[in-house]
């Protein structure tokens, strides 16, 4: 204690306790003891986990309160803790719709992805329409491509869905290997197809975007539709900036994807929107053998020093 007060509040002084003591006037500013606690002068004892700048909270434009790691103050504090709103009964929910708790779910789908995947192995991602007819020849050669890949030692990944999707994740499950289904929410289509050893639905785009990526080592691209050009397009900016290297990406059916190449070439590079190299980061095949040989010949060449974009 000090020995003489004045009109001002003394520095507080720990004492053999550990707690600060302090003379009249206003409250001073909390020193924290050997026990950790903080004690004060006069007016509202300080509290653990609240910081009073004046005698209580809201008693003026200074006064603040912690709220977990947060520091609030004026209007900005509420008259209940958290403990006592999480306890309440009958009250809103509208917390579920908030940012806050998206971002848990969101966090939740990443953790849920990297665990069930997380020892897949050696892996093919597979894209395709989800409106390919089971008779067509695009679902034959899906379903032969997804057979040769598991005889081969690959987990086929796909969205999970009809269609193309279906008949690469059937020939994986019909030859024993590996069968695996990212679905996504979808305010249409079915859910997900039948032959999965594995399946995730997913809420969210990206955080399933980043599952075909990181654990495929490659891409196969049979005709779709938008959903599939969103996936090629972005593996193609991926492989571009960098972000993926020594990862092929495979178009099957010239005739399908020749209007795009061309565009490709003659707008797109023709204009310097892109470079020439860039139409070297994708090949154009027809049939189940030469995707094998392009997913082979990748594979041999992955402990090869990447080469990044100029």
């Amino acid at each position: 204690m000090t020995g003489e007060q004045t009109g001002e509040s003394p520095e507080p002084v720990c004492g053999e306790d550990g707690l600060a003591g302090g003379g009249g006037g206003e409250s001073p500013e909390p020193v924290c003891g050997e026990d950790g606690l903080a004690g004060g002068g006069g007016g509202e004892e300080n509290r653990i986990g609240v910081e009073y700048v004046a005698e209580r909270p809201g008693a003026s434009s200074g006064a603040g309160r912690r709220e977990g790691p947060v520091l609030v103050r004026r209007k900005r504090v509420r008259g209940s803790t958290t403990d006592q709103r999480l306890l309440e009964t009958g009250a809103s929910s509208d917390w579920l719709h908030t940012d806050q708790w998206r971002v848990l779910r969101i966090q939740a789908e990443f953790v849920e992805g990297f665990g069930a995947l997380a020892e897949l192995g050696p892996a093919v991602s597979v894209f395709g329409s989800a409106r390919t007819p089971a008779d067509s020849p695009e679902y034959l050669l899906a379903r032969r491509l997804g057979e040769r890949l598991a005889k081969a030692g690959w987990a086929v990944i796909t969205g999970g869905g009809p269609g193309v999707m279906e008949a690469a994740n059937r020939g994986a499950w019909d030859a024993g290997g590996v069968s695996v289904g990212l679905g996504i929410e979808l305010p249409f289509e079915s859910g997900l197809n039948p032959y999965l050893d594995v399946a995730l639905n997913f809420r969210y785009f990206f955080a399933r975007k980043t599952m075909f990526v990181k654990y495929s080592q490659g891409f196969v691209v049979l005709p779709g539709g938008l959903g599939t050009l969103d996936e090629l397009s972005e593996a193609l900016t991926l492989a571009q900036t960098g972000k993926v290297t020594r990862f092929p990406i495979v178009l099957v059916g010239h005739d399908y994807w020749r209007g795009l190449v061309d565009w490709l070439r003659d707008a797109v590079v023709a204009q310097g929107k892109a470079a020439a190299a860039d139409l070297d980061r994708f090949c154009v095949v027809d049939t189940v053998e030469e995707i094998m040989q392009v997913i082979h010949a990748a594979d041999r060449q992955r402990g090869a020093e990447p080469e990044w974009p100029e």
